[in-house]
């Protein structure tokens, strides 16, 4: 983290380098692509760039598993790492572009990401950018790898990192541009606020993004409430703000706030958006010209764009400790590694009657059936850059199996048209695959989504619900080819790639095994076909809760949490928040607290000892669940507020501990105010969510 002398000096700077600039020379650094000002040192920038999971959009870079997958890990310190590399990555592509004069988009180091929106409906296209439905792991996960991204020299930022999308941001996609989010104050600081306060607070966070949308009539990008009230004075941050892509417009065009682009502009650098995506800030001109708007304005927004250049150290002269990182570390093996071992992190066994881990020595022959069996798309998820080299599952297989047994592939389906080929038949392609299932001893069917199905509007094919889902359900003919794979009672492993939840039913009752794969970077079908076989248990869990039907929620609009995620649903899922399986058996003793009272303000240390008592090493999910009993207004049902990944060997036990801070036994009141309420608290440890037999301990706050 830069100290404060050294900001303090950077800001110095940054205002007598403003000083200098002419009018028209301030409104061109306040949109994306930023041209140079030769007379003053500064070269050309452009400000877009994107690292969701490794650096995106330019070119050959590691692909690391998609956001939701590293949620799946329940690993902050593997998210850390990955941070740490994506910078490396963003700093060796950054400093080779600067030696051949590139100053295009996605060539930067101000990083858009990552997304900290909770992932509130399963429905959104967008919500595999995310971290999950919780905020505790939420803020967690965006805490390290922000930590990661920006690195730890005190004197210079090895990226800046940018938390999107300021705020309740969450679909549906189609209306992003002009809709108003209702939200209770009680759910905007209990669910929506969480994790920008931990990035901010405790990650330093040097950029903040603003969504397209209303929250409560206030304009995300236009809203002094948010961006000054909320943003800079009560939760500190000191960086600089951007719209999102064409959101300025939006002032003027979908919420209808503005008379003319001038005055979108006017409203949105008067609340203190400091960076336009897009071209709208050329109308400060004619803002400046009309009154409705003074310099010193313009100022604020530029001197801290110009610190946050400085930070980084790409104004001048300045130099760096990373100015010397070469290029060829980019995409390098000890990357590749990095993204295997978070690929083997993120798999998430749902369903095993035992089938797994295969036998290979008992295998002559493996059908390997689906449209997912050998797609590179779902290796990716979005936002993302190009491997070197990809592993689908097919791929992973193949080297894994080598010629020991025979590998039979048929796609069996396409991944959402009735037919395989344009001029064939309904379900042409499930003849192909029952002959492989026939001859085979044994069938690993791949199927799920993929970003083109799921995703931002604009870049998922199905325009009629711009990127979201309409409804939970695998395309039917998927369903069709699973039930038809089914029948044959082959001994058989269901493969699920999605970045959000789906009905996954009629796979459970289909297959011997179920897993979720996620989107799990370029070396997903390495990772998978060493789980498959034993080489390491799984031990990935859900970040969302996997429901039976969409019908069991509200509203897609509708932004209250009542009925939605974990902690406020209280109907019946298929597979709960913080579900996963493994290859061992785990024994949980029961939980202890250092005090049975404490006063409000007080910690509570709690220590579970966890035993391995099956027959694999395995890492296991350790999670602290907290339930307040005497709450006076609605809360969760229980919520997270402490997980730990851990090694634990055969016949080993380890003692694993917790501390539960004031912060975590908050209660959020109706009117946005949070209080510690006088009471008892039940503490849940275990491996996944609590339930009737998950044992606890309670504490009082007297």
């Amino acid at each position: 983290m830069i100290s404060k002398e050294s900001t303090a000096l950077y800001k110095k700077r940054a205002r007598e380098l403003v000083a200098q600039m002419t009018l028209t020379e301030k409104i061109s650094q306040m949109m994306n692509k930023a041209p140079e000002i030769k007379r003053l040192g500064i070269k050309s920038y452009n400000w877009w760039n994107e690292a969701l999971h490794g650096v995106a959009r330019a070119g050959i870079a590691t692909v690391f598993p998609q956001a939701i997958a590293l949620a799946a890990t329940f690993d902050t310190e593997l998210v850390y790492r990955i941070g740490d590399v994506v910078s490396t990555e963003g700093r060796a592509k950054y400093n080779e572009s600067q030696r051949v004069g590139d100053y295009n988009i996605y060539k930067g180091l101000t990083f858009w990401s990552p997304n900290i929106n909770i992932f509130r409906d399963p429905r959104w296209g967008r919500g595999h950018e995310t971290y999950g439905e919780d905020p505790f792991l939420t803020s967690k996960m965006g805490v390290s790898y922000i930590k990661g991204l920006q690195g730890n020299d005190t004197r210079h930022l090895k990226a800046a990192a940018c938390i999107k999308h300021f705020i309740a941001h969450s679909g549906p996609e189609g209306i992003r541009h002009g809709f108003n989010a209702t939200v209770s104050k009680k759910d905007f600081y209990e669910t929506y606020l969480p994790a920008f306060a931990a990035c901010i607070k405790e990650a330093n966070v040097e950029a903040v993004m603003g969504a397209y949308n209303r929250v409560n009539g206030e304009i995300c990008c236009a809203s002094q409430k948010l961006i000054y009230e909320l943003l800079r004075n009560k939760l500190g941050f000191d960086g600089h703000f951007v719209s999102d892509c064409g959101a300025i417009h939006d002032i003027f065009s979908a919420h209808r706030a503005a008379a003319d682009l001038s005055e979108a502009a006017a409203m949105a650098v008067k609340a203190g958006c400091d960076l336009n995506c897009g071209s709208v800030y050329t109308n400060l001109l004619l803002a400046i010209e009309k009154g409705i708007i003074d310099e010193k304005a313009i100022d604020e927004c530029v001197e801290r764009l110009i610190t946050t250049r400085i930070k980084l150290g790409i104004l001048g002269n300045d130099t760096t400790v990373f100015d010397k990182i070469p290029y060829h570390v980019n995409d390098c093996k000890e990357h590749a590694e990095l993204s295997l071992l978070a690929a083997k992190k993120c798999i998430t066994l749902l369903k095993n009657d035992g089938l797994l881990p295969l036998n290979k020595k008992k295998i002559k022959t493996i059908a390997v059936i689906g449209p997912n069996a050998n797609s590179e798309a779902v290796l990716k998820g979005n936002y993302c850059g190009e491997a070197s080299r990809y592993y689908t599952v097919l791929d992973g297989l193949y080297e894994y199996l080598g010629d020991e047994v025979r590998i039979i592939y048929a796609p069996g389906c396409s991944l959402f048209k009735d037919r395989l080929e344009p001029c064939g038949e309904p379900y042409d392609g499930e003849p192909e695959a029952i002959s492989a299932a026939y001859y085979a001893d044994l069938v690993i069917l791949c199927v799920g989504l993929d970003p083109t199905i799921e995703g931002e509007a604009g870049d998922a094919f199905n325009a009629d619900v711009s990127g979201d889902k309409p409804d939970l359900e695998l395309p039917g003919v998927q369903n069709h080819l699973i039930s038809v794979i089914g029948s044959m009672k082959k001994p058989t492993v269901v493969i699920s790639f999605s970045g959000s939840a789906v009905n996954l039913s009629n796979a459970a009752d289909n297959s011997n095994a179920l897993i979720q794969a996620w989107y799990p970077g370029a070396q997903g079908g390495k990772a998978l076909a060493g789980m498959l076989f034993g080489d390491f248990s799984p031990a990935g869990r859900l970040p969302v809760t996997f429901y039976k039907s969409a019908d069991d929620l509200p509203d897609f609009c509708d932004y209250s949490m009542e009925g939605r995620t974990y902690r406020y649903f209280t109907g019946e899922v298929l597979y709960p928040f913080g579900y996963g399986l493994s290859y061992t058996s785990f024994d949980y003793g029961t939980p202890s607290i250092d005090k049975s009272q404490i006063r409000a303000g007080d910690s509570v240390v709690c220590s579970i000892d966890v035993a391995n008592t099956g027959s694999y090493d395995s890492d296991e999910v350790v999670q602290l669940y907290l339930r307040d009993l005497v709450t006076s207004v609605r809360s969760p049902i229980h919520q997270l507020k402490g997980f730990k990944r851990v090694l634990i060997k055969r016949g080993e036990t380890r003692t694993v501990e917790f501390t539960i801070s004031p912060d975590d036994m908050m209660l959020v009141l109706d009117d946005g105010s949070n209080i510690i309420e006088k009471g008892r608290f039940r503490v849940y440890i275990g491996g996944c969510q609590p339930d009737s037999n998950t044992k606890y301990v309670e504490f009082d706050v007297i």
